[in-house]
């Protein structure tokens, strides 16, 4: 068994250079080519990369039928837009090809369900591109989320993830493109807040969701706010858009206290990756009357980006450690379809006019 998992990079999308650096800085990993429809935008797209954080072997550029016909690439980093990302994951399974699959993983669940249908009928591991997954900050969250104590019998999660997109994107990113990106600001960080809130509920699907559009253009969703309803009472509520300046924060309450992360998808840049806990206690004596705060920061070691621990690097090291194993982890397609499930509710749900709809297969 090889001790390097050789990658591919199916596409040249912005995203893939942070993930380029990702590959590098993982042991494990190397890159051997790199495809685009245009050859020479594939070797535009090398040489840029290679000036800035080089490979000691300069990948080769190529197109994408060649980049999986070849022998050195046992798997495939593929960023290309959601509309047309179905036939390529299928084609790369059936090349034997394992797959690491930008998110939104396709337009519909019946997409992403003929994706992972296609990896495990070839025995090849699929995974969608969610880099905070990997983060180290999530075991310790998850401890403190079930201590029993810090947030006691949980009720809530709320999640924010936007930024206001300057004019000319709306005039030309292909995240206002029906036909490349359908689910606009929905699938681009509405898949981060559904993802978050489907971990925290140890990816348990709600029975329900009522979403709404609340803004559009092209006709794919700009700004997107949902609720989703799970069973027992628990609510999870998000809000995602193109319009409203940079957030990204969760916020999980319970019956004794709740945490807050300001940054769960892009960690502050820094050393560390943290969250805070509290339990106010209010007060009331006489004429005084007083909200005291408990806040305590948890953090764990980690570099926040282009590091050799920075989540995207964990990301890779883990997907290429499944590749170098031999093994298949149905984790991860399991909920990826999961959170397409969710998404496309959330989008019948506003087709309906705010209706709430079942969660469907």
């Amino acid at each position: 068994m090889p001790s390097v998992c050789r990658w591919g990079i199916l596409g040249t999308a912005n995203i893939a250079r942070k993930n380029w650096k990702a590959l590098r800085l993982a042991e494990n990993s190397t890159v051997t080519a790199v495809a685009s429809r245009d050859p020479a935008r594939a070797a535009a797209f090398i040489t840029e990369c290679q000036s800035e954080v080089p490979f000691p072997a300069r990948p080769d550029a190529c197109g994408y039928a060649d980049l999986l016909g070849r022998d050195d690439v046992d798997a495939v980093y593929i960023p290309l837009p959601t509309g047309i990302r179905r036939e390529w994951v299928v084609k790369a399974a059936e090349a034997g090809k394992h797959v690491l699959c930008e998110k939104p993983c396709g337009p519909t669940a019946a997409d992403v369900r003929a994706m992972t249908d296609a990896c495990r009928a070839n025995r090849v591991q699929f995974m969608d591109g969610v880099m905070f997954m990997h983060s180290r900050r999530l075991p310790l969250l998850r401890q403190v989320l079930d201590d029993g104590l810090t947030v006691g019998e949980l009720r809530r999660v709320a999640s924010q993830f936007s930024f206001a997109a300057p004019a000319e994107f709306f005039g030309g990113n292909i995240r206002t493109a029906a036909g490349l990106e359908p689910l606009g600001c929905l699938g681009d960080l509405g898949w981060y807040n559904v993802r978050f809130s489907l971990w925290v509920m140890n990816y348990a699907l709600p029975e329900r969701v009522a979403g709404r559009t609340l803004a559009a253009h092209n006709g794919v969703p700009t700004e997107f706010a949902a609720d989703l309803f799970f069973p027992g009472g628990v609510t999870a509520a998000f809000y995602c858009s193109f319009r409203t300046e940079n957030q990204q924060w969760a916020h999980v309450s319970g019956s004794r206290g709740s945490v807050r992360v300001q940054d769960f998808v892009l960690p502050f840049h820094g050393p560390e990756a943290a969250f805070e806990a509290d339990t106010p206690v209010f007060d009331v004596a006489g004429c005084t009357f007083r909200m005291r705060t408990h806040p305590r920061r948890h953090a764990v070691p980690e570099y926040s980006d282009g590091a050799a621990d920075a989540q995207e690097t964990n990301m890779v090291r883990i997907f290429a450690g499944l590749v170098l194993s031999g093994k298949t982890d149905d984790t991860w397609p399991d909920v990826a379809l999961k959170t397409q499930r969710v998404v496309d509710a959330c989008l019948a749900s506003a087709a309906a006019d705010g209706r709430p709809v079942p969660v469907g297969e």
